[in-house]
């Protein structure tokens, strides 16, 4: 548990739910469509929850891991973006109608929480269990940012998804949507609608992604609690986020240059403190949230036409 005590982990679990709790029942209830400045003030609002359990975070766990926190929550943040054009060619093939869109994007993140806060736990007990997997992880993550900095174009494809396969072989399912259900009942038979096959879709893939961010945490912070917030806000604030960019994705030009750059630091990070010693905080986050802000700068500016 890297120094946090059971009582931490539950509480903050909690706020999880209460905060869920309170997104399905005053946000995404009923068939709706979200607006770009409804979306920036979401996303405003989940930004300012993060921030403010980072300053809690100071007083009760001290700077240091505070920092640890902003700063992965600013690796997180920023990797969240390219989940945020996927789930754009998601919906596309599947035709969701916009209306949908923010339900089926909080089921689909509950499902993501879930199988993240098991991937955490796995890293976890890897890193206490075996200390080669240090090396495992830096080389992957240097690997992952070359690969992000020569090959810009993500491609995904969801009908090769193999869970969605499975799900289609196993549920029988409707053509057509059926409002916003996810299941029907036909004949006595009860079927499976298009979006729930789409929620499968959205959580395997947000796991896909998880592979590249969850390591990048655990080279900043050996606290598996701060793995866990980081990946939980960054996540909540995942549904406004695609609603307010979505639109303008291909304003970002830099932005997997400067997520390149992150991901190849955090790697050779990982290797250098395992060889020679930790890397300060106050090295690493300076680093980070420069990298990430001048690519982001560097995007609107290089598109401003």
């Amino acid at each position: 548990m890297s120094g946090f005590p059971l009582w931490a982990w539950v509480g903050f679990t909690a706020l999880v739910v209460a905060l869920l709790v309170l997104d399905l029942a005053v946000l995404a209830r009923g068939s709706r469509e979200i607006s770009f400045r409804q979306a920036a003030l979401l996303s405003a609002f989940w930004v300012g929850v993060a921030v403010a359990f980072g300053v809690a975070l100071f007083f009760v766990a001290g700077a240091a891991r505070a920092a640890e926190y902003f700063t992965g929550y600013i690796v997180e943040k920023s990797l969240s973006v390219d989940n945020v054009f996927v789930f754009a060619l998601i919906f596309s093939y599947f035709a969701v109608p916009s209306r949908y869109q923010y339900r089926v994007l909080f089921w689909g993140i509950v499902g993501a929480l879930v199988l993240r806060g098991v991937f955490i736990l796995i890293g976890a007990e890897l890193l206490e269990r075996f200390d080669w997997i240090v090396y495992v992880f830096g080389a992957f993550l240097v690997y992952t940012g070359i690969r992000m900095a020569l090959h810009r174009e993500v491609e995904v494809h969801p009908e090769r998804n193999p869970v969605l396969r499975l799900v289609r072989r196993l549920v029988p399912m409707t053509k057509s949507f059926e409002g916003e259900r996810f299941f029907v009942r036909r004949s006595g038979k009860l079927l499976a609608t298009p979006l729930f096959a789409v929620i499968t879709v959205v959580m395997t893939t947000d796991v896909i992604f998880a592979v590249d961010s969850i390591p990048a945490i655990f080279g900043i912070t050996s606290s598996a609690f701060i793995v866990w917030s980081t990946n939980a806000f960054a996540v909540l604030g995942l549904r406004p986020l695609y609603f307010m960019l979505a639109g303008m994705m291909e304003r970002f030009v830099y932005l997997n240059l400067g997520l390149s750059v992150v991901l190849v630091f955090v790697g050779g990070k990982f290797i250098w403190s395992e060889l020679f010693g930790k890397v300060p905080i106050w090295v690493s986050l300076p680093f980070i949230a420069a990298a990430i802000g001048v690519s982001i700068a560097a995007s609107l500016w290089k598109t401003r036409g």
